[in-house]
């Protein structure tokens, strides 16, 4: 057994899955209690909301900033253990918060759990078609 992990693959999928119940839900309690106090979140700093976020706070710093930018919807095609980690694959869809532009974008997410919770996530979208999307005026 990999020594940085304490948990079976199984659960931490379920973890995963109760992460992205929680996020849907916007059940920030919840949330929370998923995340380990000292999550780090990263995703590519060109989007509007990318960067590197630490905690809790950092979580809730990171989902302000997104909604200042887009609505969307996360569908999840497949989500399972590798690497020690969770893959999540899937699908962003909705549209830009200052042009309404609709935008439907492959995205992965890689989640590390320990211990029942996440102690990091790295999203990742193909993001210059949501820089294309968010440079588009209305029409």
């Amino acid at each position: 057994m990999n020594e940085r992990h304490t948990g079976s693959e199984s659960d931490d999928v379920d973890v995963v899955r109760a992460i992205y119940s929680a996020m849907a839900d916007a059940d920030i309690a919840r949330l929370f209690e998923l995340l380990n106090a000292e999550c780090i979140v990263d995703q590519d700093a060109r989007l509007p909301w990318g960067g590197r976020y630490i905690g809790h706070d950092g979580f809730a710093d990171f989902g302000l900033r997104l909604r200042r930018h887009i609505e969307s919807t996360v569908t999840t095609s497949a989500l399972f253990a590798a690497d020690g980690d969770v893959i999540q694959v899937g699908r962003t869809a909705g549209r830009t918060i200052d042009t309404r532009t609709q935008f439907d974008i492959d995205e992965v997410h890689r989640w590390t759990i320990r211990d029942g919770r996440a102690v990091a996530a790295h999203f990742s979208i193909d993001t210059p078609a949501m820089l294309r999307a968010l440079g588009a005026r209305a029409g």
